[in-house]
């Protein structure tokens, strides 16, 4: 059995997919799963609850945490710790493997030019305070021998889900307005394709030798910059590439009447200098060739005009 906990979202949605090339028992479990292959286990939980959280993980060989929680700071301080607690125990409990899906905010905003698996963990964020803090939670038990347990890390998505890309490029250039960016359009910025992210924590969760180690999911090396994505979506949408660079301070100004703009304004780093997710570990153990971005929005500018 391979069970996924907050399987509703693009991730878990995508590994369930994934995960049939490996198995036939897979369960789903959310607030409220619903079935992406046909004989796919359904399970009704609230990760906050261990009692939930135990009975979701038993008899499970291999467990997926793919949850993703509100994008609100005060939700991730209050519930990621809990979260992570209750499966880490469960998962020791029941003697299942766990695979962490993750994400880059702990680390260091200096190396972000070219992050490896090995760059320094330095927050300067407070939501990358809250990835740091379940990160040593889970390796501490890894280094402990108490859990065998990997950490697959993602970049931001390109994908049909609420991200960057979608948010302010794309439905932006659909409503006939100009493309958004944050801080500078001149600077790299890679994304890790929704596909490539289900498809590379499938096969990490069923590689035997990866556990104990952190791995970037597969990304292209592309080193496009804000300006070029726009290019991408301007050429494939058939319209201008016109464009405005939103300043730091002016998400502070639409943060009064749009809160999640308040919530993206400590992650804004990101798009201030270049930031390239380098994958090579992943593509060279795995032989793995991840999605073009010129392929990667092409597909995603035909899913989302449906």
């Amino acid at each position: 059995m391979q069970t996924i906990l907050g399987a509703n979202g693009v991730i878990g949605k995508g590994l369930a997919k994934e995960l049939i090339t490996y198995t036939s028992d897979i369960r789903l479990v959310s607030r409220n799963p619903r079935a992406v292959n046909p004989n796919d286990q359904l399970m009704v939980a609230d990760l906050t609850n261990a009692e939930q959280v135990d009975r979701a993980v038993a008899g499970s060989d291999v467990v997926y945490l793919t949850v993703g929680l509100e994008y609100k700071i005060k939700v991730w301080q209050k519930q990621w710790p809990v979260i992570m607690r209750n499966v880490i125990d469960s998962c020791k409990k029941n003697g299942a493997k766990l695979v962490f899906f993750d994400n880059v905010y702990m680390y260091d905003r200096d190396f972000l030019g070219n992050m490896t698996e090995d760059i320094p963990v330095r927050p300067t964020s407070k939501k990358g305070e809250v990835r740091a803090q379940i990160e040593r939670m889970l390796k501490d038990e890894i280094k402990a021998g108490q859990l065998k347990a990997l950490i697959a890390r993602s970049a931001d998505f390109i994908g049909p889900a609420n991200n960057f890309l979608v948010e302010v490029v794309y439905k932006n250039f659909a409503k006939g307005k100009k493309a958004n960016w944050f801080s500078k359009t001149d600077k790299i910025h890679n994304f890790t394709n929704t596909i490539d992210a289900a498809r590379g924590t499938a096969k990490l969760g069923n590689a035997p030798d990866a556990y104990g180690e952190v791995w970037h999911l597969p990304t292209s090396d592309a080193r496009l910059t804000g300006k070029e994505w726009i290019g991408l979506f301007a050429k494939e949408m058939n319209v201008e590439p016109k464009f405005s660079v939103l300043p730091d301070w002016m998400l502070g100004l639409i943060g009064l009447f749009v809160p999640i703009m308040n919530e993206l304004k400590e992650m804004t780093y990101q798009y201030d200098r270049d930031y390239f997710f380098n994958s090579s570990k992943f593509n060279k153990r795995f032989g793995y060739k991840p999605i073009s971005p010129e392929d990667g929005v092409k597909a995603l500018v035909k899913e989302l005009k449906g």
